[in-house]
């Protein structure tokens, strides 16, 4: 007779092939109210995995929402998980990936510095483009 102590099929979860560089789909339950769940979807790059597949493996998987990097730390035996889907493999070299950290953010600067300001007025009915004139003192430039 098998004593079932987690909801969770520990068995299919120690199987997932999880690995850093996978892009994953977690379903994730939240509740909502007395008793009631809903799913939630959180997808991202798997940027760590620790503590292999005993009880207290997790991975870390990160994803870029409204512009702001956010990063979750799941529970792989979690019952809170509905289900964890893999829609992309890539090929790796490193164990951890924290330097994505850096590199957005790198390359979230490079593009701001690229970007002009530009001023978007509508008069009558037509959009007329034109560059907005920004002081040296709020535009960051020293004025001597």
């Amino acid at each position: 007779m098998a004593v079932a102590i987690s909801p969770v099929n520990i068995a299919q979860r120690k199987e997932l092939d999880l690995r850093v560089g996978d892009t994953v789909r977690v379903w994730q339950k939240i509740e909502e109210g007395k008793g009631k769940f809903r799913l939630q979807a959180f997808e991202g790059l798997v940027l760590a995995r620790k503590h292999g597949a005993e009880a207290g493996a997790t991975f870390t998987v990160r994803r870029v929402a409204s512009g702001v990097g956010v990063e979750k730390i799941f529970p792989l035996y979690s019952p809170m998980i509905d289900n964890i889907e893999i829609t992309k493999r890539s090929r790796v070299r490193r164990a951890k990936l924290y330097y994505i950290r850096e590199k957005v953010s790198r390359e979230a600067r490079r593009q701001l510095r690229r970007s002009k300001l530009v001023n978007i007025e509508m008069s009558s009915g037509e959009p007329a483009e034109t560059e907005a004139t920004v002081p040296a003192a709020e535009a960051g430039e020293k004025t001597e």
